[in-house]
């Protein structure tokens, strides 16, 4: 086993529902020796006592210490994160108040967004008078005054409808392509700005975990 080379990959972020947490749960690892490398993978880097929800965080210098005294002599390269946030969700029974629960939590999301966004195009378009703005160009080429809904109006709100739809590559269940959509890019930002706080939250408070 002299020399034998352990490439380590670490993630940035992991959810697990097993209270043993292994080096295959947070890592990609290759390693030439297949025996070694599926040794590797079973090490046990933490463990939780399986009652609640907890979050911590794991460097990958501890995997590496955890590593090397299971395997001495080995030479270990990390090219992936040099933190790990674990966090640990049991899985839990949807009984009929949960699922009731999770129902009404959506139902109150899409409400609110729906209305929220409804009111607050109306009150753009009433800020920026647009029914005058229409009504003004409908007399300048048609030479005469609207008479309720102009075409143009028809026009624009299909137009904005679609122009929602199209932007936000969504449209029921189904993508329009297959590029992720602002919404994902934005979750994304959010889950990375999130892990990065707790990490460096973590390391000003030496909560790291090294047992």
């Amino acid at each position: 086993m002299t020399g034998q080379i352990c490439y380590l990959k670490l993630n940035r972020d992991v959810k697990v529902q097993d209270t043993k947490v292994t080096v295959a749960g947070v890592a990609e690892v290759f390693c030439g020796d297949k025996g070694m490398g599926e040794r590797i993978k079973e090490l046990q880097v933490v463990g939780f006592d399986g009652r609640e929800k907890k979050r911590c965080i794991i460097s990958v210098m501890r995997i590496m210490e955890i590593i090397t005294k299971a395997c001495p002599n080995i030479v270990i390269e990390s090219i992936g994160e040099a933190d790990v946030l674990i966090e640990y969700a049991p899985e839990k029974q949807a009984g009929i108040v949960r699922k009731c629960s999770i129902f009404l939590k959506i139902a109150f999301v899409c409400l609110i967004s729906f209305f929220g966004t409804a009111f607050t195009i109306m009150a753009y378009h009433n800020d920026i008078g647009i029914s005058q703005v229409f009504a003004g160009i409908h007399e300048i080429i048609m030479e005469e005054e609207v008479q309720g809904v102009s075409v143009l109006e028809i026009s624009y709100s299909i137009g904005l409808a679609l122009g929602i739809i199209l932007f936000f590559n969504h449209f029921g269940k189904k993508k329009i392509t297959s590029d992720p959509t602002p919404i994902e890019v934005e979750m994304y930002k959010y889950e990375t700005d999130v892990n990065a706080a707790i990490v460096e939250t973590a390391e000003r408070e030496g909560n790291h975990t090294n047992d």
